[in-house]
């Protein structure tokens, strides 16, 4: 098997000087998951230097690292000179584009853009060879990673591209240079780095200016979005997917069949997902294998095999089996809060226990977007447990019966929850990533 990188890729790709020809075979920027052959690549991050892992890269078998300064590398090491590796990263990832010769797909949105790229990963799987990365790396050092790690001859690559600020989506959409870009929705999730659901609309729209000439961009059909891409249009086909294109759908605990019109096609389809989020989720992903011209009847089939990912809706006993656990610990939004608590009310449980953690980066609108949230738990749960400033609000909300147990923190509320758990409860655990919901999640698994 061929290189991923030769020398002189490396060096033409980033403009930086090697102290001694290396070849690589993969991309990596991490020590505790690096393989044998691959490039490290020392990033800083603020919170982290890279180049103080330089060493335990390369005795852990890497073929070399870039770097951007040299004091304190081990004697004749095989480096990649640049003169930054996050600008290098960049610059490597914009090579692989070039050379990439299937179609790429770049999905944005404000829920739903990791759930997506999975889809896509099982659907256009089922099509060709699909490279996507691994984890949400969808961010200024994600996109350049997943880009530089594309495998030159693959027929499909999906890149997933975040934000939290204004100008962030752009640039990466013209890096990725998409055949086809998806906007998956757009919701509140950052308003309070953003302002305003207009501004976010907007935001979103902009990866349209990375779409190449012909190419197309599919978008809610819903969402305000179509007069912001406008001035885009006119290089690229337009498709959207709504709620009206559901024709039939039979929701169960475990998943929907659906018949659906896609881009004017009649499409049936299971997904083993349950809730009509992942309805949604799943025309939005079809009508992107439909804007690829890739075999749209495989890839429905092929969606039967998707499963949520860690974090993302993924159910799965505890306690030796006595108790349910729905997992959605990985982040949260108001519209992802309210698609989780629709999924737990089609449960079968002796009880329904909601545990929910702060929605953060909402500014100015965090108690209003907190306080609507009472509604859809009592309709969804039959207790809540809580925990952050922002979910005391939402816990001060509901009828008392809900009112399970409020902690500061999702440490201290874990001992709060466990020894209330009983035979026969499912247990939603969501919030955002900064409210740490992971560790009830870790005190579920482990206990018992």
């Amino acid at each position: 098997m061929s290189s991923l990188f030769t020398a002189a890729d490396l060096a033409s790709a980033t403009g930086g000087v090697m102290t001694q020809p290396f070849h690589a075979d993969g991309v990596s920027i991490d020590t505790r998951s690096i393989q044998p052959g691959e490039l490290f690549v020392a990033l800083e991050t603020g919170a982290r230097d890279g180049h103080d892992f330089v060493a335990e890269a390369l005795h852990k078998g890497a073929a070399g690292a870039m770097v951007h300064r040299q004091d304190g590398m081990p004697d004749g090491a095989p480096l990649l000179v640049v003169g930054d590796t996050l600008a290098g990263l960049t610059s490597l990832g914009a090579y692989a584009r070039t050379r990439f010769t299937g179609s790429v797909v770049a999905i944005t949105g404000s829920v739903g853009k990791t759930t997506v790229k999975e889809m896509l990963r099982v659907m256009l799987g089922a099509c060709g060879s699909t490279h996507a990365a691994q984890a949400s790396y969808n961010n200024h050092w994600g996109v350049p990673l997943t880009l530089a790690r594309m495998p030159p001859d693959f027929d499909y690559a999906i890149i997933e591209i975040g934000m939290n600020h204004p100008g962030e989506i752009a640039p990466l959409a013209r890096l990725a240079s998409p055949d086809v870009a998806l906007i998956t929705a757009v919701a509140s999730a950052h308003i309070g780095h953003m302002g305003s659901l207009e501004a976010i609309a907007e935001e979103k729209a902009s990866i349209a200016q990375g779409v190449l000439q012909g190419g197309a961009l599919v978008l809610p059909a819903n969402a305000g979005l179509q007069e912001r891409i406008a001035a885009f249009a006119g290089h690229m086909r337009v498709l959207s997917f709504s709620e009206a294109d559901v024709r039939e759908v039979s929701e169960d605990p475990d998943g929907s069949d659906v018949l659906a019109d896609i881009d004017g096609q009649a499409v049936r389809f299971r997904i083993e997902a349950p809730g009509r989020h992942m309805v949604m989720n799943a025309l939005a992903a079809l009508t992107t294998v439909s804007a690829l011209g890739a075999r749209l009847d495989d890839a429905a089939q092929a969606l039967r095999d998707f499963r949520p990912v860690a974090g993302r809706g993924v159910r799965r006993p505890i306690l030796g089996g006595r108790a349910t656990l729905l997992d959605e610990s990985y982040n949260a939004s108001s519209a992802s809060v309210r698609a989780a608590l629709a999924v737990l009310k089609l449960q079968p449980a002796r009880r329904r226990i909601a545990v929910l953690g702060d929605m953060l980066e909402l500014g100015d609108h965090s108690r209003a977007e907190h306080v609507q949230l009472a509604e859809p738990v009592a309709e969804s749960a039959d207790l809540l447990y809580a925990c952050g400033p922002w979910s005391r609000v939402l816990f001060d909300a509901v009828p008392p019966r809900l009112q399970g147990g409020y902690a500061t923190d999702s440490v201290a509320l874990a001992a709060m929850l466990l020894p209330n758990v009983r035979d026969g409860d499912m247990i939603l655990v969501k919030g955002s990533l900064g409210s740490r919901m992971r560790a009830i999640v870790d005190a579920l698994e482990n206990a018992g």
